[in-house]
């Protein structure tokens, strides 16, 4: 359970930017002529908890933030969270889905000198042109859509061109590397119906996103799908053994696709916590029954389903302790183990931003000209930059379009 309450604990602290070096120009100079592309961005429904902004009550992802950050393009997601899903439970998960779709729509209208609506990666390549933010649409958990394959062809043509089957528990298409409230494997990876849904999304053009699959539908999508896959927010099992993140065998075969991993910088993702914050954050989850059990292995899942006023006592005490954060440092980590374990053509970025965050330095969309920095301190190429920060991404839209069906 604590790195559950670590994980919502981090939206409650606040964004620490690094001071720009002396000699700093090239690595501003760089970031300004790239393109930069922050692969998934959750969009904040109106009964979401304060503790999901910052200190300022501002997002981390917000179109200040944006322009200040010097971001060109940002696929938000139209994210259907944790829940049943019985008829009750998809009726409940289409109508947060369909509020976040109209949510981006809006924000477009809204916006139209400096916000433009993508459908395609050329579409991204002609807005930057145009000196605006592409706006991408991706969709995440197939929970909202039931089992109604149809509404696949339904999202297309709302504007979707990511795709990812499962947020924190199973569903009918596929298996998470979260369960709900449910034992680890409920489809043992892909069910026939989410096979089918890798051909459809192929057919259409679709990317498909791989970040919360269980390893088995992990591997079951890269061996099905013509084309590459993404995984838009994820880190390296290597370097801390988190259930969200990836190992170096599913690295491996996402590489062996030619698709890419964007690094998130979530904070609870990147590096343990100190013993005694865990310990005392432990305590806190015993004392109000979220503890694992055999049929239920990952309890901090439980959070999500007790009452708002048992949510904000448990948030209350486990504000109490104090939580080393880690850096952009710890971040960038990341991004080098990727890149040398499957090339840096194969890694890129995905802020998770408005659900995660907590990482010193780089912990809302206006920190972005640090990671710009970083790899520039540790020696990457403009050309590898131009790359991790966008260039990949778009490579393996562009595949995923081309593998649509003539």
């Amino acid at each position: 359970m604590r790195k559950t309450i670590l994980t919502i604990l981090s939206g409650m602290l606040a964004s620490a930017a690094l001071a720009a070096p002396a000699g700093d120009d090239r690595a501003l100079a760089i970031h300004q002529r790239v393109l930069t592309l922050d692969s998934h961005v959750d969009i904040i429904a109106p009964n979401n908890p304060a503790r999901l902004y910052l200190p300022d009550g501002t997002l981390r992802s917000d179109l200040p933030k944006l322009i200040k950050g010097g971001l060109d393009a940002i696929v938000y997601c139209v994210t259907a969270f944790p829940g049943h899903d019985d008829p009750a439970g998809v009726a409940e998960a289409r109508k947060e889905a369909d509020y976040k779709l109209g949510w981006i729509k809006t924000l477009v209208k809204d916006n139209p000198d400096k916000i433009g609506l993508a459908f395609s990666a050329d579409d991204v390549a002609r807005l930057h042109r145009q000196g605006k933010i592409s706006v991408l649409i991706a969709f995440q958990n197939a929970r909202s859509i039931g089992s109604d394959i149809t509404q696949i062809d339904a999202l297309y043509k709302q504007g979707v061109r990511i795709f990812s089957f499962n947020h924190a528990g199973h569903n009918a298409f596929s298996d998470s590397s979260r369960p709900w409230q449910e034992p680890l494997h409920r489809n043992n990876g892909l069910s026939p119906l989410g096979k089918d849904a890798v051909k459809r999304l192929n057919d259409l053009g679709v990317l498909i996103d791989v970040s919360q699959l269980s390893t088995e539908s992990l591997f079951q999508t890269v061996a099905l799908s013509r084309a590459p896959v993404v995984a838009t927010h994820s880190a390296a099992r290597a370097l801390f053994d988190h259930i969200r993140n990836l190992s170096d065998a599913e690295l491996d075969a996402i590489r062996s696709k030619g698709g890419v991993v964007q690094v998130v910088p979530f904070g609870q993702y990147l590096k343990p916590e100190d013993a005694e914050a865990a310990r005392k954050l432990d305590a806190i989850a015993e004392k109000y029954g979220l503890k694992a059990t055999p049929d239920a292995p990952y309890a901090g899942d439980k959070f999500y389903t007790l009452p708002k006023e048992q949510q904000n006592k448990i948030m209350q005490e486990a504000a109490q302790i104090p939580v080393s954060q880690p850096t952009l440092r710890d971040y960038v980590d990341h991004i080098d183990y990727i890149a040398r374990r499957i090339g840096w053509d194969h890694v890129g970025i995905g802020s998770d931003f408005n659900q995660g965050g907590g990482v010193t330095g780089f912990d809302s969309e206006a920190d972005a000209p640090n990671v710009t920095r970083e790899l520039v301190r540790r020696g990457y190429t403009e050309k590898q930059i131009a790359g991790i920060w966008g260039g990949n991404f778009l490579r393996v839209l562009r595949a995923a379009e081309a593998a649509r069906a003539q």
